[in-house]
């Protein structure tokens, strides 16, 4: 859902008002925020971009405060804007208490189960998702990419040269999966690894790439350290890397890649508040894709194959020796689900996500 579409939603149950802190009229509005605010402190005030008005959120907290005196207590305002370290951290200060966070997921397999591939291809965006033609759609992530790197970024703070940045994203999506190294990547950008390190902070603080943590309490094994990076959205993987359409994808090798990291994020998604989520893998080659625990402390495991007849190895078989987990899934991109024997489950992703969900309800 874009953040137009759920201000649109949320604003019909209720009476609202909507400004886009984007536009200068609308921002003029706000040039005495306290009496425009006080004004319709009986609406629903949604204000997009907020973080082009950082200062906003200090105001915010004395009229909340007041209101609260007067019984109005919550649904007063929606705050919606890009992630940033400072943004969400001056409003943590100034809001401690007040405010609730909701992260804005793109489209998933949940959502449009019946057309997988199509969202795999071109990614969860909705403009990019719902665009004509593979061209537009792919033309549409590179203007997001570029308004990302030339634009959004820079407004934060950050001072990286946006070509820079962009090489760095590039090369993520090539290493879609890939354990991080940033001594190995410094290498390749020139930079110190603990610049690497601050990039790719700002990259997963922007909600742009997930750094997924290795497994760490099985003390009688040799287990990775390092974290597996992956590109969240799979569009924005193929729009970098100039793979346009479903052929261009396939024909490449980050095709696996691709996929694992699409199932990972909707996963992830579909799972409930407070599961932990970490990949497996020892020195000796034992390994699993993706383990959740969920609050309760069961432990899921799934593996992830983009095969219509899937197998797993030895080393899955191991890990899951090691681990004793409550539940084997493996995730394929056919339509059935089957077992594989030894207690694992093949299922299409759709299926493993209602399998989650029903999880959070028990």
């Amino acid at each position: 859902m874009g953040k137009t579409t759920l201000a649109q939603e949320v604003g019909e149950l209720q009476p609202s008002i909507y400004l886009d802190l984007e536009s200068d009229a609308d921002r003029a509005k706000l040039a005495e925020p306290e009496l425009y605010l006080n004004l319709h402190e009986d609406k629903l005030v949604i204000l997009d971009e907020v973080h082009r008005l950082p200062g906003l959120f200090q105001i915010l907290r004395g009229l909340i405060d007041r209101g609260r005196r007067k019984g109005l207590r919550t649904g007063r305002f929606l705050l919606l804007g890009s992630a940033s370290i400072d943004l969400l951290a001056q409003s943590g200060e100034s809001l401690a208490g007040r405010i609730s966070y909701l992260e804005m997921r793109p489209f998933d397999a949940l959502e449009i189960p019946d057309d997988i591939e199509h969202l795999w291809i071109r990614g969860g965006f909705p403009d990019s998702y719902l665009a004509s033609s593979d061209r537009s759609s792919l033309r549409w992530r590179q203007d997001f990419i570029r308004t990302y790197l030339e634009r959004d970024i820079p407004m934060m703070g950050p001072r990286i040269p946006a070509e820079t940045l962009r090489r760095f994203w590039t090369m993520l999506a090539h290493h879609q999966s890939g354990l991080m190294n940033a001594s190995e990547f410094g290498r390749s950008l020139g930079v110190t690894s603990q610049t690497v390190a601050n990039y790719l902070d700002l990259l997963v603080d922007l909600l742009l790439v997930r750094r997924l943590a290795p497994w760490h309490n099985n003390g009688s094994k040799r287990l990775v350290k390092s974290p597996r990076i992956y590109v969240r959205d799979s569009g924005l993987v193929h729009a970098l890397l100039g793979l346009a359409d479903r052929e261009a994808v396939l024909g490449h090798p980050v095709a696996g890649a691709s996929w694992e990291g699409f199932v990972v994020e909707s996963l992830l998604g579909a799972a409930p508040e407070a599961t932990e989520a970490y990949f497996y893998r020892t020195a000796a080659g034992a390994e699993i894709d993706l383990l959740l625990r969920f609050a309760d402390g069961r432990l899921w495991v799934f593996e992830i194959k983009r095969s219509l007849s899937p197998k797993v190895e030895r080393g899955f078989h191991t890990a899951c020796e090691d681990l004793q987990p409550d539940r084997k899934i493996l995730i394929y991109p056919g339509s059935e689900p089957f077992p594989l024997g030894d207690g694992i489950e093949a299922m299409p992703l759709p299926l493993a996500l209602q399998s989650i969900k029903q999880e959070a309800r028990t």
